[in-house]
């Protein structure tokens, strides 16, 4: 499959080098920004064009994906045309940051019959998948509960570092938005759809932004089970994201990405984990979206998924801006 990059960032940048190794399977044709110069940069480290608007890219008949690695609020403005223009699309987390352009690139992609998936590497974790098969072959039992957590430090720095980063209109939350939408989508995976949810958060380590640090949340679940959702970027030399779910018959404790205890019964399975992917999980779900799009199947993280992530954290906005009130995802 030939792909083209939308954005000459650090995450246009990882995606760039991913597809460019995937000789054989995918090719990188073009890189486009509205900074040529960027674009031009980032084109040369991998032998492909530049180019200086979307446009250009989706006129080009020998592109057939695009990666949108655009600030969040601008995802649908970028992925909308590309469906339009037929080409199968990878949309960087999250989806976008209101449920409005969430529902305009779904609608996109029903017309136009392309393929559309949202970033959620972890899914392709080795540990995730084999905690997940045992939550879909009930081999935990009953689900009581669940656990989302991303403990981490941003400086300062990170926020000033780009004039969208730290803003509703552009980055659609802080915390819980950016960095802990992949864990909000682990949990929803394993747990199901979200009733109710009820949350506080905080601006508690930086200045000059507009949104969290610091956010936690208590979730109940369509099935009864019970969660807690928390993000940090304020937690001084943080670096967990954890993910935990328990049943009557069976628990399992991942830490980034390393089950610290997963039991089944007696069995002890933690042991035998297979090796964590770390970046390599990306490659993993470009490999599945190149797959889906070509056999004409779904993708395992579909956009209806990156939905029911936005909806989950919107739903913790508005308790939040509500002193806790129990508030249903939309």
């Amino acid at each position: 499959m030939r792909f083209g990059i939308v954005g000459s960032g650090v995450i246009g940048g990882l995606h760039a080098r991913l597809i460019a190794d995937m000789a054989g399977t995918a090719e990188l044709v073009a890189v486009a920004d509205n900074d040529l110069a960027r674009a031009s940069e980032l084109a040369g480290k991998h032998g492909c064009d530049a180019l200086g608007s979307t446009q250009e890219l989706y006129a080009r008949d020998d592109v057939d994906a695009v990666v949108i690695c655009l600030p969040s609020g601008l995802h649908a403005d970028a992925a909308v045309p590309a469906l339009k223009a037929g080409k199968h699309v990878v949309v960087e987390k999250p989806i976008d940051i209101s449920l409005a352009a969430a529902d305009r690139i779904i609608a996109a992609e029903r017309e136009s019959g392309k393929s559309v998936t949202v970033i959620s590497q972890r899914r392709f974790e080795p540990s995730f998948r084999a905690v997940r098969a045992a939550v879909d072959g009930g081999e935990l039992g009953r689900l009581t509960s669940g656990t989302a957590e991303v403990t981490l430090w941003r400086p300062q720095s990170y926020y000033d570092s780009g004039g969208w980063r730290g803003t509703w209109a552009m980055d659609g939350g802080g915390a819980l938005m950016n960095q802990g939408v992949h864990v909000v989508d682990l949990l929803l995976a394993l747990l199901g759809p979200a009733e109710s949810v009820s949350a506080y958060s905080g601006l508690l380590a930086h200045e000059n932004i507009e949104v969290e640090d610091t956010v936690v949340a208590a979730i109940r679940f369509a099935n009864g089970a019970l969660g807690r959702v928390f993000a940090s970027t304020a937690a001084y030399g943080g670096a967990s994201v954890r993910v935990s779910v328990h049943g009557d018959a069976g628990h399992a404790i991942v830490d980034n990405e390393v089950p610290t205890s997963f039991r089944v019964g007696e069995e002890d399975r933690a042991a035998n984990s297979p090796a964590r992917l770390g970046p390599e999980s990306h490659r993993a779900q470009l490999t599945d979206f190149i797959a889906a799009a070509t056999e004409g199947r779904a993708p395992e993280v579909t956009s209806a998924d990156g939905r029911a992530a936005l909806a989950l954290v919107l739903a913790v906005y508005e308790s939040a801006r509500n002193g806790g009130a129990p508030t249903k995802p939309a």
